[in-house]
């Protein structure tokens, strides 16, 4: 056959054999990266289980001799979050019940979040103190405690940082967005339709009620009141009377010792080994269930390896 543009002879037969040829070679190639794949999956699997099984011990160390109980609080506390106060609790209990815990460690690491979630935890923890006087109970504040996570942390007999850790932030906040002057602009007409004379509070599409903002700024003061006082409670003599710690500003560790925010230097392992003299650490933290894990675990391994292959 002859191509009317280059002049030259074309085989129709042949090119569309090369085409099928090629086809079959690239689905061969499909085919066999797929059957690795699911190889590949099933030894993930196969060295998953074991690991998983493992638990949340996260030192070697036999836990039926004396050590001092770590539970990590990391993260945002809120409810259904890692940080949760069901969560945190229930390891701050496990870790007191057992009787080879010489002193439990509460490490932290949050930027805050719920008022109610971080008064739960700190009231458990004042009242786990109470029912277990002998077992003493540290705070270790690692990169950052703040609002919330401080709430918790004055919970604790004494609190530790390191020199650069963030710490403060004793404040109440609440945001959003006004869009009323974009809606004109635009010609956008509101049509909000309420049941109660305040029920559209905050709606960031109408103009901010002078009234409203006045039962929010009260709202707001109450639960600082109730912040600053558990912080008072829980800090004691060793705050300065300076209403600057309230304000809702952060301080680095070493100025926060100055304003006795927090007793002293140290990491977990320090507080282990030298304040409640029992270097070997078990991890308490609430592990998710190992189903939970292996799916999650395998979850990522499919996705690593379908972006491999494709």
């Amino acid at each position: 056959m002859m191509d009317e543009k280059t002049g030259k002879t074309t085989n129709f037969e042949q090119d569309v054999i090369e085409k099928l040829a090629f086809a079959a070679i690239t689905e061969q190639r499909r085919a066999r990266r797929w059957r690795i794949f699911f190889i590949s999956l099933f030894f993930i699997y196969l060295l998953s289980v074991p690991l998983l099984m493992s638990g949340g011990l996260q030192f070697d160390v036999e836990i039926n001799k004396k050590h001092t109980a770590l539970v990590d609080l990391d993260g945002i506390i809120s409810p259904g979050a890692e940080a949760s106060a069901d969560k945190i609790v229930t390891a701050l209990r496990e870790a007191f019940a057992d009787e080879n815990t010489a002193g439990v460690i509460l490490r932290i690491n949050s930027p805050g979040g719920s008022p109610v979630q971080s008064s739960y935890i700190y009231r458990e923890m004042k009242r786990l103190r109470g029912k277990y006087p002998d077992i003493p109970l540290y705070s270790v504040i690692s990169d950052l405690c703040a609002s919330g996570g401080y709430y918790v942390a004055v919970g604790a007999d004494r609190i530790y940082a390191n020199e650069s850790s963030i710490v403060g932030s004793i404040g109440v906040i609440m945001n959003g967005f006004g869009f009323e002057g974009a809606m004109k602009k635009l010609g956008v007409e509101r049509r909000l339709l309420t049941a109660g004379e305040h029920k559209a509070l905050l709606d960031p599409f109408s103009p901010m009620d002078e009234t409203e903002r006045a039962h929010l700024q009260l709202m707001l003061t109450e639960v600082h009141e109730e912040f600053i006082a558990t912080v008072r409670e829980g800090r004691g003599d060793r705050l300065p009377d300076d209403e600057t710690l309230f304000s809702g500003l952060v301080w680095t560790g070493e100025r926060a010792r100055q304003l006795g925010l927090i007793d002293e230097f140290g990491s977990a392992g320090y507080v282990a080994r030298e304040v409640i003299k029992a270097e070997d650490i078990v991890d308490y933290t609430h592990q998710k269930d190992i189903f939970s894990r292996l799916s999650e675990d395998l979850g990522v391994a499919i996705a690593n390896q379908i972006r491999k292959i494709w």
